[in-house]
């Protein structure tokens, strides 16, 4: 769901766009890819990683890992957008973080990719709101990592998706903070019976 609606945006703003997947002619993605029109394309996940100039990695919490180190060699040097959170599912409703605390799976996939520039933002809302800040009512959006560049550049594409309050927390230590979020919005989710909303930083 995250990756297709991001990927629908982002190509409905000009961008050229590779889903990837575990298999090069996976049904979904085929589905997208025609629904997509010309910006649309898919393949492996290797195929999607050389492709991109930004990688975004919009993957279940439990393999994200397993996959971004398959393709550590394709995105060397490029940035990757780590919009995925470490939910664990195993003990049912409602998950519990595999990851937490001292640690986080923003940094898990930086170390995974050292070679990359890893940015965690994105994973504090439902992909509806990702892609249309609008319909959370403009909420505050969270950015983190280690290169300053690759950082400015996510803003300047989270801005393109309609962000328009963006914080950028520091190195992707800060990852711990926006993916510990994630418990607090399941509950919100709860609460409201629906996930068109966000976290807002008021300040004087």
């Amino acid at each position: 769901m995250v990756g297709e609606a991001l990927g629908t945006k982002l190509a409905q703003l000009g961008h050229q766009v590779k889903m990837g997947s575990r298999t090069a002619n996976n049904e979904s993605a085929a589905k997208w890819v025609k629904a997509g029109g010309a910006s649309a394309s898919q393949g492996t996940f290797a195929d999607a990683a050389g492709f991109g100039e930004i990688v975004f990695v919009c993957l279940k919490g439990e393999i994200a890992l397993e996959v971004v180190r398959s393709v550590s060699a394709a995105v060397a040097g490029k940035v990757v957008v780590d919009v995925s959170n470490p939910l664990d599912f195993s003990k049912g409703m409602p998950p519990s973080l595999a990851i937490y605390n001292t640690n986080s799976l923003g940094e898990e996939v930086q170390k995974a990719l050292p070679s990359a520039k890893v940015v965690k933002t994105l994973n504090i809302v439902n992909c509806e709101v990702m892609v249309e800040p609008a319909k959370g009512g403009n909420p505050t959006m969270l950015v983190c990592g280690n290169d300053p560049e690759a950082k400015a550049k996510i803003v300047a594409l989270l801005k393109s998706l309609g962000w328009k309050d963006i914080v950028d927390l520091g190195d992707i230590t800060k990852a711990r903070g926006t993916e510990m979020l994630l418990p607090l919005w399941l509950n919100l989710m709860g609460v409201f019976g629906d996930v068109r909303f966000g976290f807002k930083i008021v300040r004087s």
